[in-house]
């Protein structure tokens, strides 16, 4: 059974190595030898680009720095919004007066894009790093306060009323019973949460920034320079596969109680 797993682990890892090589032939041979180079780089250029952008500045920094100053707004956007998003999905996930007073107006904020208060953000908060974090805060906060909530009502009632029947108060309830089957759930909404803020990141630093990836992109497209805003877009798939992995091992290793159960 072991060698069976490891050998389809392996077949998994020779098909995408080979998928990510046929998409960059096929990439390669568009932009050399059709019209589209005209209006993309090729994945050699692009290449040689990127590593001139990490000791050759770009505006004020290298592409280190940028990614710096992106990943660091993001963290403190995301990290307030954990927080926030947690509380209140446990809140309205196991209380009923809770739920009645937050949930209508959760729903009635949840559609709106992240994008949309741009504008309400620079009125609130100035052009600023403040604005930046709002965004960023939103596009997180109600993937992870959705996510809490669905796991704090799918909880087993039983299990809650026979905790009920032995004396249990409802705080001892929440402690031991609501949050540890929460967990999964929490990991769940940060993990989303984590990279619709990265992605968010680009429109955050729209709001009058002077470095960041989505700055390079902007300050690209404003010199029509499809090459840095290529390098941009290519740093922000690559840093969010990072977050996303770091992300997924962390669950792996805190939520692995949770794995063994199911199987």
């Amino acid at each position: 059974m072991i060698k069976r797993l490891k050998k389809i682990n392996k077949a998994k890892i020779f098909i995408g190595f080979a998928s990510i090589c046929g998409f960059l032939l096929f990439w390669y041979l568009g932009t050399a030898y059709t019209e589209v180079g005209k209006v993309m780089a090729s994945p050699i250029d692009l290449f040689w680009r990127f590593l001139q952008s990490a000791y050759e500045p770009i505006g004020p920094h290298t592409i280190w720095g940028h990614l710096l100053s992106s990943i660091s707004r993001v963290m403190m956007g995301f990290a307030l919004a954990s927080v926030c998003g947690i509380l209140l999905g446990l809140v309205m996930g196991s209380s009923p007066l809770g739920e009645a007073i937050a949930r209508p107006l959760f729903e009635l904020l949840r559609p709106i894009p992240p994008i949309a208060w741009i504008s309400i953000a620079v009125l609130w908060f100035g052009l600023g790093e403040m604005a930046k974090y709002f965004i960023i805060f939103l596009s997180g906060f109600f993937n992870i306060t959705i996510n809490i909530y669905t796991g704090a009502k799918a909880v087993d009632q039983e299990l809650i009323g026979a905790a009920k029947m032995l004396g249990c108060s409802d705080r001892k309830i929440f402690t031991t019973i609501v949050l540890p089957s929460s967990v999964p759930y929490i990991f769940t909404g940060l993990h989303i949460a984590l990279s619709s803020s990265w992605a968010a990141v680009v429109a955050a630093e729209m709001v009058r920034s002077t470095d960041g990836v989505g700055w390079l992109i902007t300050q690209g497209m404003g010199i029509s320079d499809t090459s840095q805003i290529m390098v941009g877009i290519l740093s922000i798939g690559v840093v969010g596969f990072i977050l996303s992995s770091i992300m997924r091992g962390v669950e792996a290793k805190l939520c692995a109680w949770s794995r063994v159960e199911k199987s």
